[in-house]
């Protein structure tokens, strides 16, 4: 059954226009990569989804349409997000933190700090004297905690040092294989995205370009879509 459904959607900046055709369609459980190059479209994709700023075109989640809902309207519905840049409430605590965007659901203090045990020992810190990777296993921990339906993640391994983006990565693969969580993952590492998505779609000048798996990206195609 499809949970996401984005077909021939279009954005713009002011004059600028940043979207020309993005067509995505993510299935429940299911982990969809979304991959391309810096600047591409991909971040602008998901704050249309998350109704971060307008857009035109198919934008269907849960079988509602997203067209004139705000994002905390979004967030409700069961779009659980961890922005680009981590943004924890920098003056709360761990758990302040958590217990702020907590709803019903799977997803309490405990479970979260079974996924992420760093958060449990330092629970009553504030988000600012953490370190860049406990602050992001504070951001997913936060999206968790919406009990989400659909749970996505911009960038979230960006500028970790490699022993924290592979807890990330382990703790991905946990939530895939323990809650089978539809995700839709934007991070630039092929090698460990083929470890847990499903499938990969890649966006080019703000368009989509190529859809399939992990595992048919060729060299090819990833020397001509993603710089490597």
């Amino acid at each position: 059954m499809t949970l996401l459904s984005v077909q021939s959607l279009t954005a713009t900046y002011g004059a600028s226009q940043a979207l020309f055709g993005v067509d995505l369609d993510i299935a429940e459980g299911e982990v969809v990569a979304l991959m391309g190059r810096n600047g591409m479209g991909k971040s602008t994709t998901v704050k249309c989804i998350c109704r971060m700023m307008a857009a035109q075109g198919r934008l269907i989640f849960a079988g509602r349409d997203l067209h004139g809902l705000k994002s905390h309207q979004a967030a409700q519905l069961g779009i659980g997000l961890v922005p680009e840049g981590r943004r924890c409430f920098a003056d709360l605590t761990v758990l302040e933190n958590l217990i702020a965007t907590a709803r019903p659901g799977h997803w309490n203090e405990a479970r979260v700090g079974a996924l992420f045990p760093r958060l449990t020992e330092r629970r009553d810190q504030v988000a600012r004297s953490l370190s860049g990777g406990e602050q992001q296993m504070l951001a997913i921990g936060r999206a968790l905690m919406t009990n989400p339906r659909l749970l996505v993640l911009d960038e979230a391994t960006e500028g970790l040092a490699p022993i924290v983006r592979q807890e990330i990565w382990a703790a991905l693969t946990r939530l895939k294989q323990q809650t089978g969580m539809a995700m839709l993952i934007i991070d630039k590492s092929l090698r460990e995205l083929g470890t847990v998505a499903d499938r990969a779609v890649i966006v080019e000048r703000g368009r989509s370009v190529w859809d399939g798996t992990p595992e048919q990206i060729t060299e090819e195609i990833a020397e001509r879509y993603l710089g490597v």
